[in-house]
């Protein structure tokens, strides 16, 4: 069960009110922490009237502004998993001296203030139109952080987004929106979860969790690698300008289109992978 002291937070009377209301509603039938969360804020959806299927953009918008998403940043402050991802990430960015970053969706920043941590010299922006009042009082402990509301053009030397498109309407138009903030040369950090872990993950896109390396090229991109500790965090260099012509005319049509074609052979990937081995064995034989 999730165990946060909301008497030690700095926190508005109405959101204490609703984050209490929540760590009593949990299901007790559920002992992993993680899964207590997405459990919460899957009642939280439901019981809201959304749906993933039929997107109602007013209430999922209302959905993003529940104090729900202020439990799931405190929960990411005490978990150790959380912590242990945040910590590699700002380690990694603290060992490429960025001057100017940009956290893409970073909630009240719990990221932001990691890096904030190990980079004190930093300029870090928190990409947020509506950040919660209890993420303006958290920001306020570091003089580096501060939420804004518009991206300039090729400001950034580096942008981090994690677990963001996953949540988005158009996650290449949003993904293009982002990387026209960072530099050319500049890296971009993206962590996706393109898959159903909670309900807020949106299925029409799921085809990119195969084929979103593919688009990330046309858009000017270049995969460096992942980041140690938290691999799911891809790092891209921006080496040039944007397809788009190709990224909107056709690509995003074809993931969509191949999609079904390569759920359908997932269950077959085990037996691939025995069969590559066997084969690099008799190679070196």
């Amino acid at each position: 069960m999730i165990d946060i002291d909301l008497d030690k937070i700095e926190l508005e009377p109405k959101d204490r009110a609703a984050l209490q209301a929540l760590l009593d509603s949990q299901d007790p039938n559920i002992s992993d922490d993680v899964e207590q969360m997405w459990y919460l804020v899957n009642q939280v959806w439901v019981t809201m009237g959304c749906d993933n299927k039929n997107l109602d953009w007013k209430k999922i918008g209302a959905y993003y502004a529940h104090p729900v998403w202020i439990l799931n940043g405190l929960f990411t402050q005490y978990d150790k998993l959380s912590f242990s991802i945040r910590e590699s990430i700002a380690c990694y960015i603290a060992s490429k001296n960025f001057e100017k970053i940009c956290d893409y969706g970073g909630g009240f920043g719990t990221l932001a203030g990691e890096i904030a941590k190990v980079c004190p010299n930093a300029q870090i922006e928190i990409y947020e139109p509506f950040p919660s009042v209890y993420g303006k009082k958290y920001i306020k402990n570091f003089a580096n952080i501060r939420f804004v509301d518009v991206l300039e053009p090729e400001k950034y030397d580096c942008l981090v987004s994690t677990d963001v498109l996953e949540h988005v309407n158009d996650p290449m138009t949003t993904f293009g929106e982002m990387l026209d903030s960072l530099k050319p040369g500049g890296e971009a950090l993206i962590g996706n979860c393109f898959y159903p872990v909670i309900e807020c993950h949106l299925p029409k896109n799921f085809h990119f969790r195969y084929t979103f390396n593919f688009l990330a090229r046309f858009f000017g991109l270049k995969k460096l690698g992942n980041i140690k500790g938290a691999e799911y965090v891809q790092i891209f260099i921006k080496s040039r300008k944007a397809s788009e012509i190709l990224i909107r005319g056709g690509g995003v049509a074809l993931s969509k289109a191949i999609y079904p074609f390569i759920l359908a052979l997932e269950p077959l990937r085990p037996l691939a992978r025995i069969c590559k081995r066997a084969i690099l064995e008799h190679k070196c034989q």
